[in-house]
C-alpha cells in the first residue's frame, strides 16, 4: 500500500520502534524510514529484526522488553518513539496466569514508561519530539478473557496522557493510536484456528466473531496504522496531543 510521506520530513531524525520485526511495528519502521528517519528496530525475534533493519537501512537491536531496564539506553537520543510491542493471552480471570499478567504489564506499560523517560531529555533539549503509543480499542473498551491486555492498554493510555501534558510545553507530543483487529500473523492464525474449530469459513469468523462490534467488516492493514503514526509526526499534527485516535470501523462509537 502506497504511503504519502511527502509532507513528513524526518531526515536527520532518529526513530525507535518496539516490536518492529513484524506486523504494525514493521509497517511503522518502514514508513518512518521512507520519511527519512534512521530507525532503531527493537524486537525479540533476532532474524526478523535484522531482516527489517537491512531492508530499511536501520539498526537491529534484539531486546526483551519484559526486562526494560536493560534496553532503555536505546531510546536515548530518539526524536520519535513508537511504543508498539505487545502480546496477547486469552484466559478467564480465575485462570489467568499471574506470571503472564506481570509480563504483559512489563512489556506494554513499564517498558514504554522507561523508554519515554530515557527519550525525553533529548526531545526537551531540542524542543521537538513525537511519542506514539500503539494502544488498541481495548485501551478504551473491555473484552472478556483479556484481563492482562485490557489492563495494560488502559494503563498505557494514562501514561500517554501524562507524557502529553508534561511534554507539550517542550514541543513534545504524546498520543495513542487505537486500532481494532489488524491483519497481522497473530490475528490471521486466530482466524484460521477459529474457522477450523467452528467449521465455518474464515470470512465468517472475521465478520461474525472478530468484528461483531464493528460497523466495517474488514481487517485493518498494518500500513494503515503506520500511516496514522506517520501523520502524527507531521507538521499538520503539531497540536494533536494527549489524544486517543480510534481506527476501529466505528466499534467504539457504539
Amino acid at each position: 500500500m502506497a504511503r504519502n510521506v511527502d509532507s513528513v520530513n524526518l531526515r536527520g531524525r532518529t526513530a525507535v520502534v518496539t516490536g518492529a520485526a513484524s506486523g504494525i511495528g514493521r509497517a511503522c519502521a518502514t514508513a518512518l524510514a521512507e520519511a527519512g528517519a534512521k530507525v532503531r528496530v527493537l524486537d525479540l525475534d533476532a532474524d526478523r529484526a535484522h531482516e527489517v533493519a537491512a531492508a530499511i537501512g536501520g539498526e537491529a537491536h534484539v531486546v526483551d522488553l519484559s526486562e526494560p531496564q536493560n534496553v532503555v539506553h536505546l531510546a536515548e537520543g530518539a526524536d520519535v518513539l513508537v511504543n508498539n510491542a505487545g502480546f496477547q493471552v486469552v484466559r478467564p480471570l480465575e485462570e489467568f496466569p499471574p506470571d503472564q499478567f506481570r509480563r504483559m504489564l512489563a512489556v506494554m506499560v513499564e517498558a514504554p514508561f522507561q523508554l519515554i523517560q530515557a527519550a525525553l531529555p533529548h526531545m526537551y533539549a531540542q524542543g521537538w519530539g513525537r511519542i506514539v503509543n500503539v494502544s488498541s480499542v481495548h485501551g478504551l473498551r473491555a473484552s472478556a478473557y483479556k484481563a492482562g491486555y485490557v489492563t495494560a492498554k488502559h494503563a498505557l493510555e494514562g501514561l500517554s496522557k501524562v507524557a502529553a501534558v508534561e511534554g507539550g510545553p517542550h514541543g513534545v507530543t504524546s498520543n495513542c493510536v487505537n486500532p481494532g483487529y489488524v491483519r497481522t500473523p497473530l490475528v490471521e492464525k486466530q482466524i484460521a484456528d477459529q474457522a477450523a474449530a467452528h467449521g465455518i469459513p474464515e470470512q465468517e469468523v472475521i465478520e461474525q466473531v472478530l468484528l461483531a462490534r464493528s460497523a466495517m467488516k474488514q481487517l485493518i492493514e498494518p500500513e494503515q496504522v503506520a500511516g496514522l503514526v506517520l501523520y502524527l509526526c507531521s507538521p499538520a499534527a503539531a497540536f494533536i496531543n494527549g489524544a486517543s485516535l480510534s481506527m476501529d470501523g466505528a466499534w467504539t462509537a457504539q
